[in-house]
């Protein structure tokens, strides 16, 4: 892996903190927004976080960080829920008292930390990880933004969004107006106007409660591995499949084989992978580009114990998306939503019966094929985009941005992960914590 840079998660320090407004107030009646059932699902402090790296090439010689919280006050005239505060499981309060926006000083180079990223370090340059922040915010305030910038003026710009509120698609469609607003203030009038629809189309009902909370880990250890497309595409050839299922099921089955090594002696045999599967495609009219919410389910493949091949594992997948896409996709409205939501429950509370809780679950969330090298607020091109978890687990993937391979961030137990990280299958096909600079992250 090399050594590792001078910036260490010490050097990063947050020098404001403010809270930015709409510029305008959101009318009364725009005052409560209420959630779908899909929104409803999510725990109220679980904030996906995408991290923006922009070189000091890009950057003009006005104030940025100015800059950016007047553009972002704009952008919430549009996107008022954002500027809100939760109110219960299944409602935003769109009462102005705005997002909160961080600066924060990185005592290193940018391309320190390109030249070999740092897991401990990257969560330092996200909002919710200051703990001042996190006491008076997570829970309630739907959007934090840090902006960091580096000794050499390049700027780390990380959004977190409430799930309550935004999928990964939602999180681009306002961080695209954001950053068009930021680049061309004359813009506005060219701007997609969100859509915040899906409680007429999925209603919340008081008796559900937060199903997809997940639950904290003590010793967790994330890594971050490159996957080669060529060597994917060879594998493609020989048993069919996506990258993004290609690179879960290679994933996957060595996370288990660590798990078992691991811990031999617990029954953890039986896996289910939960996939995040767009809902999008699938709704037609009603649930546009811009709509805004979430617009995914996370379905359930299982994987018995003696399923461990690559060639089963990806056509399990295949074959339950498939079928839900075909069967269930495209019910997710009105009472119909409701029992395919209710029903899927069902099941997954039988399969934890069936085997007696012993079972390994895994979850996978791509943001691969969504356009995030474009998000321009008038620097150019980010140099590198990032997403990553701290949940067990886990991995996110996400495009590189030459489109030639996939960034994969996996958490997992410590012991598990020390197992994991030197597979020799994975290593075939995967880098471990490769330069995220664009010319040599793709270098095995």
């Amino acid at each position: 892996m090399g050594s590792p840079p001078t910036c260490t998660h010490s050097l990063v320090n947050i020098t404001t903190r403010k809270i930015i407004r709409p510029v305008s107030p959101t009318p009364h009646h725009q005052r409560t927004l209420n959630l779908s059932l899909l929104d409803q699902l999510f725990p109220p402090t679980l904030y996906p976080t995408i991290i923006y790296f922009y070189s000091i090439d890009h950057f003009p010689s006005n104030n940025i960080s100015e800059s950016l919280q007047t553009s972002l006050s704009k952008a919430l005239v549009y996107f008022y829920p954002l500027a809100g505060r939760l109110n219960g499981p299944a409602s935003i309060d769109c009462n102005d008292e705005g997002a909160y926006f961080l600066e924060a000083q990185v005592n290193c180079q940018l391309s320190d930390l390109l030249k070999l990223p740092e897991h401990s370090l990257l969560n330092n340059l996200i909002p919710e990880f200051d703990p001042q922040t996190a006491h008076s915010a997570l829970g309630s305030a739907v959007l934090l933004v840090q902006m960091s910038r580096f000794n050499c003026g390049g700027i780390a710009l990380a959004v977190s969004l409430s799930h309550k509120i935004a999928d990964a698609t939602s999180c681009q469609t306002f961080l695209r107006a954001w950053a068009d607003i930021n680049r061309d203030n004359e813009c506005d009038s060219q701007l997609m106007v969100p859509q915040f629809n899906g409680a007429s189309l999925l209603p919340a009902k008081d008796s559900f409660v937060n199903n997809l909370g997940l639950p904290k880990y003590q010793s967790l250890a994330t890594r971050r591995f490159v996957f080669d497309v060529t060597k994917i595409a060879n594998l493609k050839v020989k048993i069919g499949g996506t990258n993004v299922q290609l690179v879960s099921a290679i994933i996957l089955k060595s996370a288990r084989a660590a798990s078992y090594k691991s811990k031999p002696e617990t029954c953890s045999s039986t896996a289910v992978l939960s996939q995040m599967v767009n809902l999008r495609r699938s709704m037609g009219s009603v649930v546009q580009e811009n709509a805004m919410g979430n617009w995914f389910w996370p379905l359930q493949v299982v994987f018995k114990p003696n399923e461990t091949e690559l060639h089963e594992l990806v056509a399990n997948m295949r074959r339950e998306i498939t079928d839900f896409y075909k069967e269930k996709a495209g019910k997710f409205k009105g009472e119909d939503g409701f029992l395919v939501m209710s029903e899927s429950f069902r099941e997954r509370g039988e399969l934890y019966r069936n085997t007696k809780g012993c079972i390994s679950v895994y979850r996978a969330t791509s943001l691969c094929k969504l356009p995030v090298y474009e998000i321009d607020f008038g620097w150019g091109q980010p140099t590198w985009v990032t997403s990553q978890s701290n949940q067990k687990n886990i991995f996110v993937l996400i495009d590189t941005k030459r489109g030639d391979g996939i960034e994969a961030w996996v958490t997992l137990d410590e012991e598990e992960m020390a197992i994991f990280e030197t597979d020799e299958e994975l290593l075939s096909f995967a880098s471990l914590n490769p330069s995220a600079s664009v010319n040599q992250h793709s270098r095995m």
